[in-house]
């Protein structure tokens, strides 16, 4: 069987994460081709090493594997299906790997085009995806992980087969859900601190400090004491798309998920704010009431 890291990875998409995930690869020794809308995010990457390509189709062209990062849905059926993507040339012979987050239902829907396909749900920061330090949850059939799996254990330090293709995107929106629900939770009591006349930085030290805080909440008081969400961890509009997401799952499964279908209400908010492109963290100012309003 043909492993993934016998030819050149294509990375296409390179946000924070995939240009964290091309340099790892980089730094392994592997050859690798990137692709990015806009171009001037592939130039450092070339200087290093990488071949930049001008469409995805030329990107992956004699490429083993190929990584898609891309921010949702729609950028992922414009990668693969657009006029100069994946699949204009004709159907993908190597493995790809949706390492975007999307509805599950849209990455079971490439396998009819792909014989061999995975869904990536990644755990961690683009830190952790250039050290190699990711833990990477894994749908897709046996042989597409088999094959797949070399190229991982070399970008994660944890790979876990879940199952089923659709499985890796359902893991990593069940993760959203909570770091979303536990920034919001967090942004609250301290709004609310603040209002009530309590010591804003003091109420957040306490808080990073307790036992109430996960490592995220931690992480993200920082921002929050700083007031300082530009150069984001993660966008707020992709935590709001991300959200909605996992309330469509939940509502498919006949479930009612109050604190997921609050949260995800408060991101579209934000969003609609003119927060989207901030740090998730920013969803704070949607808590703040407008001047002049009682809300």
């Amino acid at each position: 069987m043909t492993r993934t890291t016998d030819g050149p990875v294509a990375v296409l998409g390179l946000g924070r994460m995939g240009t964290g995930l091309a340099t790892r690869l980089l730094d392994q020794g592997i050859q690798v081709r990137v692709w990015n809308r806009t171009s001037e995010r592939t130039e450092p990457l070339a200087k290093a090493g990488a071949v930049a390509a001008a469409h995805p189709a030329d990107a992956v062209e004699g490429t083993s594997a190929a990584i898609c990062t891309v921010a949702d849905g729609e950028a992922l059926g414009t990668v693969l299906r657009g006029p100069d993507g994946v699949l204009a040339r004709g159907t993908y012979p190597g493995t790809l790997i949706c390492a975007s987050t999307v509805a599950p239902e849209e990455v079971a829907s490439i396998a009819g085009d792909v014989p061999s396909v995975l869904d990536v749900g990644m755990l961690g920061n683009r830190e952790h995806a250039r050290d190699g330090e990711l833990r990477l949850f894994v749908g897709g059939e046996q042989r597409a992980f088999t094959a797949g799996r070399p190229l991982l254990e070399m970008l994660g330090k944890e790979v876990v087969h879940l199952g089923a293709l659709g499985s890796g995107m359902r893991m990593k929106l069940l993760l959203n859900l909570l770091m979303g629900i536990e920034v919001q939770a967090l942004a609250e009591a301290t709004e609310l601190a603040s209002a009530t006349g309590l010591d804003r930085q003091l109420v957040l030290r306490t808080i990073a400090g307790s036992g109430f805080a996960s490592p995220v909440m931690a992480f993200k008081s920082r921002r929050l004491a700083a007031d300082r969400f530009d150069e984001p961890d993660f966008r707020l509009r992709l935590m709001a798309k991300d959200l909605m997401l996992a309330t469509k799952q939940a509502a498919e499964a006949g479930l009612r998920l109050p604190l997921a279908a609050a949260a995800a209400e408060t991101h579209v908010r934000a969003t609609e704010q003119g927060l989207g492109d901030e740090d998730c963290a920013a969803v704070t100012r949607a808590l703040t009431p407008n001047p002049g309003t009682d809300t």
